[in-house]
């Protein structure tokens, strides 16, 4: 007897009258796979970029979506009736995502939830905090009473580094395009908030360190912010870039860039699978169960059938918040 989902799916590039809602038989999973009742999954930037033809590798047709919170229902015993949480550069892209009731995973590929979390709340955690995880601590090696920059630090990703650079116990100053409140400054644990229409960036950075310079610098908005970036470090200094808003190409002095000895590593989430995200996700929850770690802000739930609208605020940049499928 077949058993039907509901789910999300498009089979064509293009604007978001491609999305629909489709009933498709629930999926099975293969020997090492677990089949997961998802309760809440987040909607991304990349997943409204992905149905617009603007991620490289999807095949069609294709259920998006890469975060998801819920529980497990059919695997090995000792792993039926988890709750989870989970995300992956897979999912969505080439294989079927989280805009589903249902989604099958790697079993390595789930993480147990925040014990003090709602599905809800573990949902929006996936891609920013594995992001944000896989440039500040593995690939920058951001160590205690080090000076951070963080671009673009009011989006999903650059939240989520502050949250981890204060945990680590840097120093964090933040770039944007104009300055924030004060508010917002002392919630975050910011030492130096500096704004591209008001400040000279570098010039500010080396007041602020003596002339050291920043130990680090996580860009999150990449494009004309990153020289400027690269600018504010000292020697030694690590440079983490992991997008490009607007231009994709840019340039640098090369002499300076190696008489400061720096060193520029791009990262991307899409290269990590639902198992590389879920070892991340998973040496991170016990930083969000003692509150270390704070869940972004949600700004609306939607039900599937909504899901157009849904995804038209994520692409306007309207939502003021996560916005999140809540299938439960």
């Amino acid at each position: 007897m077949v058993h039907w989902m509901k789910s999300l799916r498009f089979h064509r590039f293009g604007d978001l009258s491609n999305l629909e809602i489709m009933d498709l038989p629930i999926p099975t999973p293969a020997p090492g796979e677990v089949l997961v009742r998802v309760l809440a999954s987040a909607i991304n930037p990349s997943d409204a970029k992905n149905i617009l033809g603007k991620m490289e590798g999807t095949t069609l047709p294709r259920t998006p979506g890469r975060d998801f919170a819920g529980v497990v229902e059919l695997a090995p015993s000792h792993l039926a009736g988890k709750y989870v949480y989970g995300c992956g550069g897979d999912i969505g892209f080439t294989r079927d995502g989280s805009h589903a009731e249902y989604i099958v995973v790697p079993e390595r590929g789930i993480a147990s939830m925040p014990s003090n979390l709602s599905m809800t709340e573990a949902a929006t955690l996936g891609v920013n905090f594995v992001t944000a995880y896989s440039g500040v601590v593995e690939a920058a090696g951001l160590q205690r009473g080090e000076v951070i920059v963080i671009s673009g630090a009011t989006g999903g990703v650059g939240t989520a580094s502050m949250q981890l650079a204060r945990f680590i116990g840097a120093t964090i100053i933040t770039i944007g395009r104009t300055p924030p409140g004060k508010e917002w400054i002392e919630r975050n644990g910011v030492s130096l908030a500096l704004s591209t229409s008001q400040d000279d960036i570098a010039e500010r950075v080396r007041e602020f360190t003596g002339g050291a310079g920043a130990d680090v610098a996580m860009d999150c908005v990449g494009g004309e912010v990153f020289e400027i970036c690269l600018s504010t470090l000292g020697q030694l200094g690590r440079q983490i870039v992991m997008t490009s808003v607007g231009p994709r190409r840019a340039s640098f002095d090369l002499l300076d860039f190696y008489h400061r000895r720096l060193l520029l590593r791009g990262i991307d989430s899409r290269a990590l699978d639902t198992v590389a995200c879920a070892v991340m996700l998973d040496k991170l929850r016990t930083s969000f169960e003692s509150g270390d770690l704070r869940t972004p802000r949600i700004a609306k739930t939607y039900r599937l059938e909504e899901a157009r609208e849904a995804y038209g605020k994520v692409i306007d940049g309207s939502a003021g918040g996560k916005i999140v499928f809540d299938l439960a």
